[in-house]
């Protein structure tokens, strides 16, 4: 397995691209299997996940070209997917490739609104949680779908197509609420999502199917309203930013100092997580190019944050905000509202010399004038970016093993950072 290695103190200083946001281009390919025509996503991020969904899509008999793979093609700027799901060749998703992903569970949805049969794999336990898909089958069912589990997968049949329905969440999910958009898309009259998430992702998606031929309203509320039509049209859409990576960098940023531009980035995906940067002592400015932010001089000042649902603090940056936290001058205190196990990341920001206390779901940080680099090992994605943070900001050597993770949400993270002034290196197993 690959190794990052990091010797840490330098500042950040130039621009970092903000790729396209993995957790609305997947979904976005996924709903590639609604339609005959050609589906082309621009602006794709290079990642390990959209790798292995283009298998799984494969899998299925889904044809998909890649454009910006050639030589002297800008390594920063995203790539071009034409997906053709004109001939669906089978409706089973096996085991073996949904295990390794559970967004592809998500298929299920276009598989039996389309084609009226599915067969998938259910995609077991994970990390940072158990994230069980009742509440995808829940609005299966609530669209018509006859759905039984068998020797652990899920199969959903609809053989006179989808009814459009009333369909309630009894918490907010955003994957539930992908699979229910692409299902009620193609059935057959009207349908209500109450509950609905609200993340940009969300609206990403549903401005997609749009394009589509689909007629929804209310995408980034919690109603969303769906007539359903006969079928789907080709399109062409770009995904948006990424407010994940941007959060990110920015945090690395304000982590270590410095004064980055990270272009292309959308201030207004991110608007939380920049008001807890702006507490926390980093200078952020939005431009036509996108978010600017520095941190010069001044220490880290400790914060209090819960996450939840959008529009409050992102999940899916606890563990960076927490690594910052690290050198706070004071006390901060993070609480994780949305997943069960996601702080696995604490043991391994101890070894730099973080004092961190777990008290059920609240996590209280001492800040600390000084981190020491040390071997560390990624446990999940966002935990593995938040020890890259930290090693950024740690005195001597840190070494991140299980790299692999981070490969599934960051496209080439150590050639942006380094882009930037941090001395950090890939090393090749």
């Amino acid at each position: 397995m690959d190794k990052i290695r990091i010797v840490g103190g330098q500042a950040l200083v130039g621009s970092i691209p903000i790729s396209g946001a993995k957790n609305a281009a997947l979904p976005l390919m996924i709903a590639g299997l609604l339609s005959e025509e050609t589906l082309v996503l621009e602006n794709v991020p290079r990642l390990a996940d959209v790798a292995l969904l283009q298998r799984i899509l494969g899998n299925h008999g889904v044809d998909i070209t890649t454009h910006g793979k050639r030589n002297g093609d800008d390594p920063h700027a995203g790539q071009t997917l034409e997906i053709d799901a004109r001939v669906i060749v089978d409706t089973t998703a096996p085991y073996d490739l949904v295990s390794r992903m559970r967004a592809s569970f998500w298929v299920i949805a276009p598989l039996v609104a389309r084609m009226g049969v599915a067969k998938v794999s259910l995609p077991g336990g994970c990390a940072i949680g158990t994230r069980p898909v009742d509440f995808h089958l829940d609005a299966l069912r609530a669209l018509g779908a006859e759905i039984e589990i068998d020797a652990g997968y899920v199969n959903a049949r609809a053989p006179k197509g989808l009814k459009g329905g009333r369909i309630v969440f009894p918490k907010v999910s955003v994957g539930a609420t992908h699979t229910a958009l692409m299902a009620a898309s193609l059935a057959d009259g009207e349908t209500v999502i109450e509950n609905a998430a609200r993340e940009p992702e969300i609206v990403d998606v549903a401005d997609c199917l749009v394009k589509m031929g689909a007629r929804i309203s209310g995408a980034g509320s919690s109603t969303i309203h769906i007539l359903g039509v006969p079928r789907l049209k080709g399109a062409r859409h770009a995904v948006l930013p990424d407010r994940i990576e941007t959060g990110t960098y920015a945090m690395a940023t304000a982590m270590v100092g410095g004064d980055v531009m990270l272009s292309g980035a959308r201030a207004d995906l991110l608007d939380n997580a920049l008001d807890i940067l702006r507490q926390a002592g980093a200078e952020i400015d939005v431009t036509n190019e996108g978010i600017r932010v520095r941190r010069n001089g001044a220490g880290v000042l400790p914060v209090e944050v819960s996450t939840a649902p959008y529009p409050g603090f992102p999940t899916d940056l606890q563990a960076q905000l927490m690594a910052l936290m690290t050198r706070a001058r004071g006390r901060s205190r993070i609480t994780e509202t949305i997943f069960e196990n996601r702080f696995m990341h604490v043991q391994e920001l101890a070894r730099f010399g973080a004092r961190i206390h777990l008290d059920g779901d609240t996590a209280t940080i001492e800040g600390r004038e000084r981190l020491t680099g040390a071997p560390v090992m990624a446990t999940d994605l966002r935990a593995s970016v938040s020890l890259v943070i930290a090693g950024l900001a740690a005195e001597g050597e840190t070494m991140v093993q299980r790299v692999y993770h981070l490969d599934r949400g960051f496209e080439r993270l150590e050639e942006k950072l380094s882009r930037c002034g941090a001395v950090i290196e890939r090393i090749s197993a």
